[in-house]
This record gives C-alpha cells, sequence and structure tokens, in this order.
C-alpha cells in the first residue's frame, strides 16, 4: 500500500448548500489522488430514533447503544446514510462504493464498555477490501458499524466515526487524516483557534476539560493517528475547497 492514501472523516454537521466537500473527492479521485472516506450521521440517527420513539443518550462523547438503539444505527450509519453519499460522489463526478466495518470483518471489534452497550472498540483492520477498491480508483465510503467476531455469526457494533478514520487511516499508512467538522479546529480555554497541536497540550486539555464532548474522540484518533506517523488535521468542512486549501487551516495535530 502506497503511504499516498488520504483519509478524509466528514459529518452531516459539515454537509450544506456552501461547503463544496463531494466536489472536492472527486475532483482528488479525477487527479489520481483517491481518498478513502470515513462518515458519521449521528443527527440522522436521533432524528429516526426520536420519530421511534427510542431514547438515546451519550456518555464521554459516545451514544449508549443498547437492543433497541442498535438497529437504528446500523439501518441509518450502513444503509441510509452511507448511500446518500455514495450517490453524491458519483453524482459529482467519481466512482464510490459503500461500506461497514462488518463488510469483510473490516473493522474486528471489542465491546467498549458495559456501560455503552454495543459500543465497539476497534481491534484490528482487515484493509484488503479498501486497498482493492482503491487501486480500482474507486472512492471507499466506510459507515461506523463494526464486528465482533463470533459464532454463529459476528455481533454487530456502534463505532464511533472519528475512532473509525483514525484506524483506518494508521492501517492504511495513510499519508493525512483529516477530519471535516462544524467548526474552525481546537480551541484553547480562551475560545481561541490552536494552529498546531502537539500531543502533550491535548492530552492536558482533554484532562482539564477544555476539550470535551465529541472533540474528544476527535483528538483522541488524531494521537492515535500520530503516534504511528499519519499527519492529523481538524478543519472547519463547511468552507468552500476545505480540502484544497489545507495548509494552515484548522489545527494540526502533532507528535
Amino acid at each position: 500500500m502506497s503511504t499516498g492514501t488520504f483519509v478524509i472523516k466528514i459529518g452531516g454537521s459539515t454537509l450544506g448548500s456552501t461547503d463544496t466537500t463531494y466536489a472536492d473527492i472527486a475532483a482528488l479521485a479525477a487527479a489520481g489522488d483517491v481518498p478513502v472516506v470515513v462518515h458519521g450521521g449521528g443527527a440522522e440517527a436521533s432524528r429516526w430514533l426520536e420519530a421511534m420513539q427510542i431514547p438515546s443518550r451519550f456518555e464521554r462523547g459516545l451514544r449508549v447503544t443498547d437492543d433497541r438503539v442498535l438497529p437504528v444505527v446500523v439501518a441509518v450509519f450502513a444503509g441510509l446514510v452511507n448511500k446518500r453519499i455514495v450517490a453524491a460522489i458519483d453524482a459529482a463526478g467519481a466512482r464510490a462504493v459503500g461500506l461497514s466495518g462488518a463488510d469483510a470483518r473490516l473493522l474486528e471489534c471489542r465491546l467498549a464498555d458495559p456501560s455503552l452497550g454495543f459500543v465497539g472498540e476497534p481491534v484490528r483492520v482487515n484493509s484488503a477490501p479498501v486497498e482493492a477498491l482503491l487501486a480500482a480508483g474507486i472512492v471507499p465510503v466506510i459507515g461506523p458499524i463494526g464486528c465482533v467476531p463470533r459464532e454463529p455469526a459476528d455481533q454487530l457494533v456502534n463505532v464511533n466515526a472519528d475512532v473509525v478514520a483514525g484506524n483506518i487511516a494508521a492501517a492504511l499508512g495513510a499519508r493525512r487524516l483529516v477530519y471535516l467538522t462544524d467548526v474552525d479546529g481546537v480551541r484553547d480555554a480562551a475560545g481561541q483557534r490552536i494552529p498546531v497541536l502537539d500531543a502533550a497540550r491535548a492530552r492536558a486539555l482533554i484532562a482539564d476539560g477544555t476539550i470535551s464532548g465529541g472533540m474528544i474522540p476527535k483528538v483522541e484518533s488524531c494521537l492515535h493517528a500520530v503516534s504511528l506517523g499519519v499527519e492529523a488535521q481538524i478543519v472547519d468542512g463547511r468552507q468552500p475547497g476545505a480540502l484544497r486549501a489545507l495548509d494552515g487551516a484548522g489545527t494540526l495535530v502533532t507528535p
């Protein structure tokens, strides 16, 4: 596998009327720099859960996933959201194929914490399917569902999409991991953007609560990736051309 792989994590909050995410992905693919796309979809899952009157809550930025929540998040992440993104990338001019971490045991997991229910913590990435798609010039679009291997059938689990992206990037030896989010980077206690964030400061900001909520798994996944030699960056994906103007944008996370 080439070290040129570019992994992009997108969330529903970054997709709107002003961003150019799909066009940027198609342009990268057309230039021979086929990216891997990992997506979330938590807001869409929350809408469906609310419509079905299924209670849902979060702990440490992770959705507690019981046996009522799990079928909904699998359907939304591996189905509805995944195929919407595939269709949009295809319409922008690239070829895309949707996967989840359960396909070909792409993302093998263990249960993260009994209090979280069916939430997976990745332990192994079987990257062959992703590598095959990249070699064919096809954009892999990966939904955040994993599997816990067992007999007679694997257990499906909900995996935080930021964590999925970090593990995929590390396994592929990607040259860069970019999180497209709805803020312009990590902020310090005074609310100022931090252009470059090293591992020691990141951990201190998590410990004192400056980095909190959903930003925690993003930063921790960046730290995992950079520890394995992958550049990681958190940028505002709502801006036009965000993927074409990465230098100096957002927060670059370093070892």
